[in-house]
């Protein structure tokens, strides 16, 4: 039987204090599934986020990811600043993880790993800077098992111990929102989730996947990290 993870959420914020907000590490893949997902959390947490993606290919699509992160949420109004936790771009930490996963299917175990590697340094961080909870956007999307991350999460909630927060942000129609907001705030949409392991060969027969990649590090017209995971507020 499935857990009704949104469900688990109302409990949690439900038996929140009424004064003094938590601290909330929130690992995110970009702008767009954050939006609706900052907007519902910011009322309930002093919100971070984490932009740790190593699975994201290639470099100047994770720069450009981070750069929409970033204008995200400068112009998205909350009830307090948001914080981000930019990681310089680890992708071949994410090739050495999924070797030998290069020719899974799109939801299968390649992206257990996937869920695994980025939740992991987000628990990492949490308990490394102090946060109450750690979760992530990555449920707000209808193509994420919910199942399957809160799982992952829960147990290295256990590992670390920094609670995690239960989430199916795609439920109470979050996916919808998400995209109202993107279009409010003219956020660039993907094409594909990160990896090119998942993205269609251009010109190629349908159905047909990259199944070998190499990381380039070019030269790109986005503002990204120097320092590996440096804290700094959005709206500077």
């Amino acid at each position: 039987m499935k857990e009704n993870y949104q469900k688990q959420l109302d409990a949690l914020l439900a038996a929140l204090p009424p004064e003094g907000k938590p601290r909330l590490l929130l690992q995110s893949c970009c702008g767009p599934c954050s939006s609706y997902v900052l907007e519902y959390l910011t009322r309930y947490f002093r919100v971070t986020v984490l932009y740790y993606n190593p699975n994201i290919q290639p470099r100047d699509e994770y720069d450009r990811r981070l750069y929409w992160q970033r204008e995200l949420i400068r112009q998205l109004p909350t009830p307090e600043p948001v914080d981000l936790l930019a990681c310089d771009y680890d992708g071949q930490r994410y090739i050495d993880a999924v070797r030998g996963l290069e020719r899974e299917p799109e939801g299968g175990a390649r992206c257990t790993v996937c869920f695994r590697l980025r939740l992991e340094e987000t628990a990492r961080q949490a308990r490394a800077h102090g946060f109450d909870f750690f979760g992530t956007t990555l449920t707000v999307s209808p193509h994420k098992d919910a199942q399957r991350l809160n799982a992952i999460g829960a147990e290295l909630a256990q590992q670390y111990g920094v609670r995690w927060l239960p989430s199916d942000f795609k439920k109470r129609e979050g996916y919808k929102r998400s995209i109202e907001l993107s279009k409010q705030y003219g956020l660039y949409r993907q094409e594909y989730c990160g990896c090119l392991y998942s993205k269609p060969v251009d010109n190629a027969a349908a159905g047909s996947r990259i199944t070998a990649v190499t990381i380039h590090h070019a030269q790109v017209p986005y503002p990204c990290a120097h320092n590996v995971c440096n804290e700094k507020n959005g709206r500077n």
